[in-house]
């Protein structure tokens, strides 16, 4: 899929966020490797802990739609500079592919391009052996 009908969906799915506490939409396609596309917006909530970021919206959906295989993600924002996604969804997006492309992009059409591997080099990695054979010490 091109690059520039990822970041259209996603400038779409930011027409849906719900930020009245920010006033920041932000809105998020991903790319699956099937070549279906999930996009989401940010939820704010009164207690702001509770906010769900566009990247884990459409992460979220992507996964509870069987989607595993993650190729790139746009995000799109009304800022001066394009945002990248935040530490939280960095390491939910890491739990599924450490090297998948981003893009950022603002309204004006500034684009930035990561690699997520780059924007969190040491990710908490899955816990991968069975625990009950550790010793205690």
């Amino acid at each position: 899929m091109k690059e520039k009908v990822l970041i259209e969906k996603a400038k779409k799915a930011r027409l849906r966020a719900y930020a009245p506490y920010s006033k920041s939409k932000v809105g998020a396609a991903l790319l699956a490797k099937s070549g279906k596309v999930y996009t989401g917006a940010n939820v704010e909530n009164a207690s702001l802990g509770l906010t769900v970021c566009a990247e884990r919206s459409a992460l979220l959906k992507a996964v509870t739609n069987g989607e595993k295989n993650l190729v790139k993600i746009a995000v799109v924002a009304d800022k001066d500079e394009p945002v990248t996604p935040c530490g939280a969804c960095r390491q939910v997006l890491s739990e599924f592919v450490s090297d998948l492309r981003i893009i950022c992009v603002n309204l004006e059409g500034k684009i930035k391009r990561y690699n997520l591997k780059k924007l969190l080099p040491d990710a908490f990695e899955k816990f991968n052996k069975d625990p009950s054979t550790d010793a205690a010490d």
